[in-house]
């Protein structure tokens, strides 16, 4: 057995921070599109540039142009390019990065969506289904807006703070140290607020996952919710969890909007006293009103972009801590691995099924075997069914067997080969599994069934439809097979569902049938015709069936009666029945004999 066929223990998530660190892990998606990137910032120097440069052809224009009649054209015209070349580098700035933004999150995205596929049962039994979804959703929102505009608006605005800062300086150096002051006075609280906003950022978003959580819980089981009746206390759940979204919300705009104002109070507050400085020098005649024009205008940018920067940061942290949870979940390791060199399965597969001495545990009770020691050995074409009261072992056999856990002691093989050294999307290519509670995707009939074979011509997918009892309500829907079926099949009875999940495993036509109370939700004609459907598909293929009905099994070769992980009983149904054991027993509560 290859030794790196299982990983290791999940790795440890990201701690629950909300520091601007995280967001160097985008940096790989933003590589990704390289030339977008380099556009961009040279749309943003150039901009940047016709920024700094304005207040200059402003200073020619007051101090040149309404003194001499020659220059009024040139000034004018000169701050006319100056604002041409700043709006279409703006222009252009704004398109490549909006842009970058969208193409860095469908790359995040997809990448997210592809690993929490690949990610193992383990995984996905002690995670909600609804969280994962809100961080692929609104934590990814979250980083786009910061990719799209928040990025541009920070490297901008630091871009013109500097720039403004060493032009107040080219300008008028006294008054430019005056102007200084009040930026160590704006810096403070936006550090100080930084603190409070990391900690309400990632509390607000853990809020707004619980709040689409039950949503989608809820509304997945609204059949159950309008059974009971109970629209108005789902109504109330969910309006509480708003409420905390709102209220937690509530904390972090109140600390970024503090932050803001008194950013913006101090830093205007202190370019205002310089000017009344600077208005009394152009009085005094020791500066042109050009100067202190000039001077103004790189003043109010500065002040203008500081304020930028105050906004900035604290949605530079919102989307940090969105970049925290997503991280969270690509640092997660899929415990079933395929091995560095895995082995083919035989071509063509004859069947064969060994069950050596296994023994699992479910993390979740770890001190309780799944199964335990337990050994089959099931021959090519045979039709083993496992019986037992639940908690038996029965769809643990399945999981195993399917790859979806990985055994804890002994080995499973599968025409020789063990499962562990064999990738699990080849081995999972020849299972046909047709579940208790099958899964029916918002789509067309048509579009359901070829889910077992993607490459499925129209005709095969009606041949298995056929062989499924389904063709006869599937042609009588408005639109035939290209009927959407709803939500998780809404628009069909169970025992419709059940049918097309039948109709998706013929359509497979794999050598290995499992079977799991693959009738149960049929009434009793309906099972009649599908349970002849099946045995025409078990023909010639090895077939395990669980079965709490016991009338459904009583064909099969071999019928194994599990008890707390273990076989208690094996043999066919007359055996097991004049042996007088616990098949004897449900067999008896079942039929009342």
């Amino acid at each position: 057995m290859n030794s790196t066929a299982t990983a290791a223990t999940p790795a440890k998530p990201l701690p629950a921070k909300n520091k601007l660190g995280s967001l160097r892990a985008l940096w790989p998606f933003v590589q990704r599109h390289f030339g977008l990137f380099c556009a961009w910032l040279l749309a943003l120097g150039v901009a940047s540039a016709a920024t700094l440069t304005f207040p200059q052809a402003a200073r020619r224009m007051i101090d040149q142009g309404f003194h001499s009649g020659g220059e009024i054209d040139r000034s004018f015209g000169f701050l006319f390019v100056v604002a041409i070349v700043l709006a279409f580098a703006s222009a252009a700035r704004y398109y490549f990065v909006t842009l970058l933004g969208e193409k860095v999150v469908a790359d995040l995205r997809r990448r997210l969506y592809a690993h929490l596929l690949a990610l193992d049962a383990d995984f996905h039994d002690s995670n909600r289904s609804g969280e994962l979804v809100s961080r692929l959703s609104a934590d990814s929102e979250l980083l786009r807006s910061v990719v799209g505009s928040g990025m541009s608006v920070a490297l901008r605005s630091s871009v013109t703070v500097i720039g403004s800062a060493a032009m107040l300086f080219v300008t008028n150096p006294k008054l430019a140290a005056y102007a200084l002051i009040g930026i160590p006075l704006a810096i403070a609280p936006i550090i100080i607020g930084s603190r409070q906003v990391s900690k309400t950022s990632r509390a607000a978003q853990d809020r707004v996952a619980d709040a689409n959580t039950l949503a989608a819980e809820t509304l997945g089981a609204v059949r159950t919710v309008q059974a009971h009746a109970r629209e108005n206390y789902e109504r109330g759940r969910f309006g509480a969890a708003v409420d905390n979204t709102i209220a937690t919300a509530r904390k972090r705009i109140r600390t970024q909007s503090i932050v803001t104002a008194v950013a913006i109070t101090l830093v205007f507050g202190a370019i205002t006293a310089v000017l009344w400085s600077g208005a009394h020098d152009v009085i005094a005649g020791k500066m042109s009103a050009g100067t202190l024009g000039q001077f103004v205008l790189y003043a109010l940018i500065g002040g203008g972009s500081v304020g930028a920067l105050a906004e900035t940061w604290n949605d530079l942290q919102r989307a940090a801590g969105g970049m925290g949870r997503i991280s969270e979940l690509l640092v997660q390791q899929a415990k079933i691995l395929a091995s560095e060199n895995p082995r083919a399965l035989p071509q063509p597969l004859r069947g064969e099924i060994a069950f050596e001495h296994v023994g699992f545990r479910y993390s979740s009770r770890p001190d309780t075997p799944a199964i335990d020691d337990f050994s089959l050995h099931v021959k090519p074409g045979e039709t083993i069914a496992l019986v037992g009261p639940s908690g038996a072992g029965k769809s643990t056999v399945f999981s195993l067997l399917l790859r979806f856990h990985d055994v804890e002691s002994g080995h499973i093989a599968v025409d020789g080969v063990d499962v562990r050294e064999v990738s699990p999307q080849d081995l999972r290519e020849r299972i046909a599994l047709v579940p208790q509670q099958p899964t029916i995707f918002a789509a067309s009939a048509a579009e359901n069934i070829r889910y077992g074979k993607l490459d499925a011509s129209d005709d095969e997918v009606r041949a298995a439809a056929v062989a499924a009892e389904a063709d006869n309500f599937i042609v009588a829907l408005p639109e035939r097979y290209d009927s959407q079926l709803g939500e998780r099949g809404g628009r069909l009875s169970g025992g419709q569902r059940q049918r097309i999940a039948i109709a998706r495993a013929m359509l497979k036509n794999p050598p290995l049938l499992l079977l799991d109370e693959a009738t149960s939700a049929l009434d009793a004609e309906s099972e009649r015709m599908v349970q002849a459907a099946l045995e025409a598909a078990m023909a010639d293929r090895t077939t395990l069936v669980i079965a709490h009905r016991l009338a459904t099994v009583e064909q099969a070769d071999r019928i194994l009666v599990l008890h707390e992980g273990r076989i208690a009983e094996s043999g066919s149904h007359a055996e097991l029945l004049g042996r007088g054991g616990l098949y004897s027993q449900l067999h008896r509560l079942q039929f009342n004999a």
